[in-house]
């Protein structure tokens, strides 16, 4: 840190060098002017200089340039309207952020989107606490913005449903809309690899603490739900569905075989590794009959450490949450 020195006619003043080059150097002099009747005034001067060689060192000269003069002087006013844009205008700048939305400002539709573009930042969730607890913006508008949100999360799965994409664009809408889960889970993590040779879909965080796993099957690529004929009057899973219970099982297997492993467990930022679960998602059911519904909550209860969801089931979890959700006017 610089020294603060003063003059005998009490003048505080701080000097500092901002960039040396090998023939210029930019400096910049704080000013603290005493008022008998009023504030301190304080000026800054900024200026970048040639460098001049006298006794082989290196001395200020003169300014760079004359015309303009590469030399300013910034008042009282001048200078609190500098100090104002930096702490605001620059942070923001900074870190991308292209407008504000003033407090007096009317809440249009374009600021809830902007809102929307602001929580969508990798740390979101520490700007929304930010945003709140220093009343920048009412609770009850970030907790319709959250809504908002999520109400375009669900129109936009119900897009994907009508589209043939491939698990990795599911595995973004679930990482990024993992509400949609329910209450068991509270994050996705970063890290989806087991071992070497095993990669889930996404690895959780339950409520409890531990970790359990997210198995996907993308509703389209043809896989089916139900065998084609029934089996002594009822209906069964398809190969295709055996073969994603078996590799939800062998995932499980894997993961119970890692909870001892140091690296594993620093893989997964330190969360503990018990009895885990796994959620498959597979298929759809929006056109089952009365007795397919009853043959899946059969089928579902046999398995203690595995649940089974079609991508329908999903979005009716989505729209019930949504409408139990919903901000009060």
């Amino acid at each position: 840190m610089n020294e603060v020195k003063v003059t005998r006619d009490g003048l505080g003043h701080l000097h500092g060098v901002l960039l040396e080059r090998p023939f210029t150097r930019t400096k910049v002099s704080l000013w603290k002017i005493p008022h008998h009747n009023s504030d301190p005034e304080y000026n800054l001067k900024i200026g970048r200089y040639n460098k001049a060689r006298i006794n082989n060192a290196f001395t200020v000269d003169e300014v760079e340039v004359d015309e303009p003069k590469s030399e300013l002087t910034l008042r009282g006013l001048e200078l609190n309207a500098l100090v104002s844009f930096l702490c605001s205008d620059f942070a923001a700048l900074k870190d991308g952020v292209k407008r504000f939305i003033s407090i007096d400002d009317s809440f249009t539709k374009d600021n809830v989107d902007y809102l929307k573009s602001l929580f969508s930042h990798p740390e979101k969730v520490s700007l929304v606490n930010l945003l709140s607890s220093n009343d920048v913006i009412p609770a009850d508008i970030l907790v319709a913005v959250g809504h908002i949100k999520r109400i375009k999360a669900i129109e936009e799965f119900e897009k994907m449903l009508a589209e043939d994409l491939v698990e990795h664009k599911w595995q973004k809408w679930f990482e990024e809309n993992s509400w949609v889960l329910g209450t068991d889970f509270v994050r996705v993590l970063d890290e989806r690899r087991i071992d070497t040779d095993n990669i889930s879909d996404l690895l959780v965080e339950a409520y409890d603490g531990f970790l359990d796993i997210i198995e996907l099957k993308r509703p389209q690529g043809n896989l089916k739900f139900w065998a084609e004929q029934k089996d002594h009057g009822n209906y069964v899973p398809h190969s295709d569905l055996v073969k994603a219970i078996t590799q939800s099982a062998h995932y499980i297997y894997e993961v119970e075989r890692e909870a001892n492993s140091n690296k594993f467990r620093e893989r997964v930022g330190g969360i503990k590794t018990i009895k885990p679960r796994c959620v498959l998602i597979f298929g759809r059911s929006y056109d089952w009959n009365e007795e397919q519904k009853e043959c899946y909550r059969i089928l579902n209860s046999n398995y203690h450490n595995l649940t089974i969801l079609t991508y329908d089931h999903i979005l009716e979890r989505g729209k019930r949450i949504l409408s139990h959700s919903k901000p009060s006017r």
